[in-house]
């Protein structure tokens, strides 16, 4: 018989951290604990309050729902989830979690025997120029050879700026640049400033648009100088036909997955395959979760031998995080194995 409860965490930036739909200071996030006679497992729902589908006020009713009817069994459970994505990342994470020998080793690899790592991008948030400027220099000073700006919230111009000096001293073989726009720009203006920011030889630009607009992103997509990443598009698209049908419509250059966003690993996994079957290229990024959903999501993203920079740097975000094995170093995301989990609510 497992026993299932539900905790709400809620984790304090180091720092405000902007994007162009707001500053944060703090991010809630809940955790779904199994236990049985013989083992206990752990799983993180990793809600974003203004973003996430589940966004909703019966948000806690249904985790309630859930930990009373945990027999009813893992399957029948995801099914029952479609509309509450993190809820059924945390389930499918405590599931795995409670069926391992070691509590947080989920999807055994190199990765996880410390023999191997993955390659991440530094995240840039949003702030004054010298604010950015400054997380530039310590993004490169670190080893990232990788960095994405979160842009769309400063004066455009100051923007370019940026990215020009970034290019006087790093050539394309030596930092990759990313944006993310989070939906900033105007239909109107947006093919303009693609074509501003394509001096600079970026590799990719994460939704420049407000979401939903099919139209309008399907011939950004056709005629853009700059590959487009959809993001924040593929929150709320839930059924097999919706998320084919949105990737054949829109025909992007890249898709982003965050698994809290878009229905754990197997939600994440249906993407992953329509967009190979697409020729759409893709990369895992995690969504401010703490360390125990950002190690479900890295030892998963490892099994997918993607070499792309995975978006998996955020575990230092915050104050109050748990201790964990996953270290950065040198723009990659390591498994220290000498440094022991504490994770305590």
């Amino acid at each position: 018989m497992i026993k299932a409860t539900y905790h709400k965490y809620i984790l304090d930036f180091k720092r405000p951290s902007g994007t162009s739909r707001g500053v944060m200071t703090t991010k809630e996030t809940w955790f779904i604990i199994l236990e049985s006679d013989a083992s206990k497992g752990v799983g993180e729902c990793g809600i974003l309050r203004g973003l996430s589908i589940d966004d909703r006020p019966d948000y806690e009713a249904k985790l309630k729902w859930v930990c009373q009817n945990i027999i009813l069994g893992l399957e029948t459970l995801l099914a029952e989830l479609i509309e509450f994505p993190s809820i059924q990342f945390g389930l499918e994470t405590a599931f795995k979690s409670l069926e391992s020998t070691d509590q947080f080793q989920l999807f055994p690899s190199k990765f996880t025997q410390g023999a191997d790592n993955i390659s991440i991008n530094g995240l840039v948030w949003m702030g004054s120029e010298n604010y950015m400027r400054k997380q530039i220099k310590d993004k490169i000073s670190a080893g990232f050879h990788c960095i994405k700006l979160k842009i769309g919230a400063i004066d455009f111009q100051t923007e370019l700026d940026i990215l020009k000096s970034i290019r006087k001293e790093f050539s394309v073989s030596d930092i990759e640049l990313r944006v993310d726009a989070n939906g900033a720009f105007l239909p109107e203006e947006a093919l303009e400033k693609l074509k501003r920011l394509s001096e600079y030889q970026l590799h990719s630009i994460e939704q420049p648009i407000k979401p939903k607009l099919f139209d309008v992103m399907a011939q950004l997509c056709e005629v853009t100088p700059l590959p487009i990443a959809l993001d924040e598009e593929l929150i709320g698209v839930c059924s097999e036909d919706k998320k084919y049908k949105l990737l054949q419509t829109i025909k992007p250059q890249y898709i982003i997955l965050k698994p809290s966003l878009v229905g754990g690993f197997s939600g994440s996994q249906q993407w992953i395959d329509f967009a190979e079957g697409l020729n759409v290229n893709w990369w895992i990024t995690s969504a401010l979760e703490s360390n125990v959903g950002l190690n479900a999501i890295a030892q998963w993203t490892y099994t997918l031998k993607n070499s792309m920079p995975q978006g998996l740097g955020t575990g230092s975000l915050f104050t109050n995080n748990f201790l964990s094995p996953l270290k950065v170093k040198n723009g990659t995301l390591h498994y220290d194995l000498k440094q022991h989990w504490k994770f305590n609510l």
